[in-house]
C-alpha cells in the first residue's frame, strides 16, 4: 500500500483513525490497520484499481435505470430519438482520473460544451 500510494493510505489512516504518523506503529499494527480500512477508502479504490465505490456505481446503476424507465413512457420513446445519456456508460468510457486541476477544468469544459450542444 505504501509503494502504491503513500499519501493515500495516509489520508485514510488519518480519516479513519486519527493515525497522523504512521511510521511510529508496528509495522504488524500497521497491517491491522491497513486491512481494516473500508472497501472504499483511497488506498483499497486504488488497489482494486477503481475509481468509485461499489456505493456509487449502484447509485449511477439505479439513476440509469430510472432514466430509461422515464424515458419508456415518452413520445421520444415511441419515436426512438432523444435516447438518455447513461451515467454508467459515460463513466466506463471516460473516467481516468485527473492529473491536474488544468485537465479536470478541461473536461469540465468540453463536458459542459456538449450539454448546451445537446439542447
Amino acid at each position: 500500500m505504501i509503494r502504491l500510494d503513500e499519501d493515500a493510505l495516509i489520508c485514510d489512516l488519518a480519516e479513519t483513525y486519527n493515525i497522523l504518523d504512521y511510521k511510529k506503529l508496528a509495522l504488524n499494527e500497521l497491517a491491522i490497520f491497513a486491512c481494516g480500512l473500508r472497501d472504499d477508502s483511497r488506498i483499497k479504490l486504488k488497489m482494486s484499481e477503481n475509481i468509485l465505490s461499489p456505493n456509487q456505481l449502484l447509485l449511477a446503476g439505479i439513476q440509469d435505470r430510472l432514466s430509461l424507465l422515464v424515458y419508456s413512457k415518452t413520445k421520444d420513446a415511441e419515436k426512438g430519438i432523444n435516447y438518455p445519456k447513461l451515467i454508467l456508460d459515460n463513466m466506463e468510457n471516460k473516467i481516468n482520473g485527473f492529473t491536474s486541476g488544468e485537465d479536470f477544468m478541461k473536461e469540465r469544459e468540453r463536458i459542459m460544451k456538449e450539454g448546451k450542444n445537446a439542447n
